[in-house]
């Protein structure tokens, strides 16, 4: 019978051993990069094709702020700069029949010198000629100066017209990056101005467990190591695989969210996990991080 009692005990004892050793190594909620996209233009929603829920791919256009009055100031600007052109095309035009002048008058010159130095020509004659080339010559300055005023207005237009392009661009409500969308704050018709949030997404492929772990154990624990993640299902804990990605260099006391006083007062260090997502795991959803598994 003491041999039969002492067995049951051990047994009890071996059993309770292995309940209070049944624990995780680390406790913590799943988080995900939650991105707000924001309007970077003024006016009205002419559409927004996002639905809570939506997967949406990387640099999709899922909007367009309405841009009627861009395109009317981008055609003035349009006009204005044909109008510009003409003026310096004139220019142009003075200039070249200018050198065409300058080269003939260069020619007599030349013809007339060789003639003085002959004595088939006077001084005068020659004065007369070089006096001509240098009006010429003077004239073709005065007027490359009028054009540089003419090219300065048509790079400001230029840069006015790149202006305009460039809110064109970003009244288109382009997608940034692969993911589900979380919350939609606006809709097709509202008025938007720059910096309003339109709606929110992140990626939740990849979920990220924050945890945090004793300075104890951090000896068990490296980046890049592989440990199991569990939470709660119908009947049992479900599984998942995950990595360590990042564990925090110095130490914190223990947040706010974990419930005992006397462990918030606790130093802790922060830990990620990375853990692919098969749909069933969401944002703020809490798990259990375990080293052996």
């Amino acid at each position: 019978m003491k041999k039969i009692s002492i067995i049951i005990l051990a047994t009890i004892g071996l059993i309770s051993c292995n309940k209070n050793n049944d624990k995780a190594d680390g406790y913590g909620n799943f988080e995900a990069t939650e991105i707000t996209i924001s309007s970077e233009a003024n006016g009205k929603i002419e559409f927004l094709k996002v639905e809570e829920g939506d997967e949406l791919k990387s640099q999709l256009q899922v909007g367009l702020v309405d841009t009627l009055q861009l395109h009317f100031a981008k055609q003035q600007l349009i006009a204005s700069k044909s109008t510009i052109s003409s003026k310096s095309a004139n220019v142009i035009s003075q200039k070249s029949v200018l050198n065409e002048q300058l080269k003939t008058a260069k020619l007599e010159k030349n013809r007339i010198r060789n003639m003085y130095s002959e004595n088939a020509a006077t001084k005068r004659q020659v004065d007369e000629i070089e006096g001509k080339v240098k009006v010429i010559e003077e004239q073709i300055k005065s007027v490359g100066t009028q054009n540089a005023p003419i090219l300065n207005d048509l790079k400001s237009i230029d840069v006015q017209i790149a202006r305009i392009n460039d809110q064109i661009a970003k009244s288109k409500i382009i997608n940034p990056i692969n993911g589900t969308v979380l919350t939609k704050y606006a809709e097709p018709g509202e008025i938007t101005a720059f910096g309003k949030p339109l709606y929110k997404i992140a990626d939740i492929s990849e979920m990220t467990l924050r945890i945090y772990v004793s300075e104890t154990q951090l000896s068990k624990i490296k980046v890049g190591q592989n440990v199991s993640v569990k939470i709660d299902a119908e009947k049992d804990m479900k599984s998942y695989q995950g990595n360590i990605s990042w564990i925090a260099s110095s130490a914190e006391f223990t947040p706010k969210i974990i419930q005992t006083k006397e462990e918030r007062v606790n130093l802790v260090y922060a830990v990620k996990v990375k853990v692919k997502n098969d749909g069933r795991l969401k944002i703020g959803m809490p798990a259990e991080m375990w080293i052996k598994y």
